[in-house]
This record gives C-alpha cells, structure tokens and sequence, in this order.
C-alpha cells in the first residue's frame, strides 16, 4: 500500500464521522480504494469518466485553484508551504453553494 492511501486512511479514521462515501475521479492515486474501503469501512464510487458534472464540487475547486496556479504552471517550484497557502485561502473563503459559509466553518460544524 502507497503512501497515499495510508494518509487516506488515516484521515478518513480521524474524522469518521464527516464520512459517508467517498466520490472520486479515475487517477492513479485512488487505485488502492479498496484497500482503503476495507481498512475504513467507507465504500468509494468513482465518476463516469468525462462527466466533470458528477463532482461539481471538486471540479469548481479546481477552478480556484487555477487562480493560484494557472494552467500549464511548472510544479516544480512549488513548495509543501506554497499548497498549504492555497489551502488555506481557499478554505476560509465563503462559498455560495455553503450559503456564504466557509469549507472551514463547514467542515467543524458537522
């Protein structure tokens, strides 16, 4: 098991409570999901490839995002301290679709 899925795995068991699936798109890095399913107990569900409707959500994230790192942008000088900016930024920033509240206040609300 990669990296990738034991820090899933942990954050899914630190704040089990705030999960009821977990929706993903077809990369790589999900390719452990039923690793992670079995050591969790949380199912995953994987979008239909090229239906970027069926992760609104993440897919307008991504949109922010391109504000901070715009596309065809070289990851290569981008720092842990630099994602963690971003992070930050967008996490505390109010979101219509949470009625004007922040990802953040959400997220500790539930």
């Amino acid at each position: 098991m990669g990296e990738a899925a034991r820090r899933t795995i942990q954050l899914v068991r630190k704040h089990a409570a705030k999960f009821g699936t977990i929706t993903a798109d077809n990369g790589t890095e999900f390719h452990a999901y039923k690793q992670i399913e079995k050591a969790t107990g949380v199912n995953f569900y994987f979008a239909t490839p090229h239906h970027a409707w069926e992760r609104g959500t993440n897919e307008n994230t991504n949109g922010l995002i391109r504000q901070y790192l715009p596309k065809r942008t070289s990851m290569a000088r981008v720092t842990q301290w630099d994602c963690n900016r971003i992070a930050k930024k967008l996490n505390t920033r109010p979101r219509k679709r949470y009625d004007y509240d922040t990802p953040e206040e959400r997220f500790h609300a539930a």
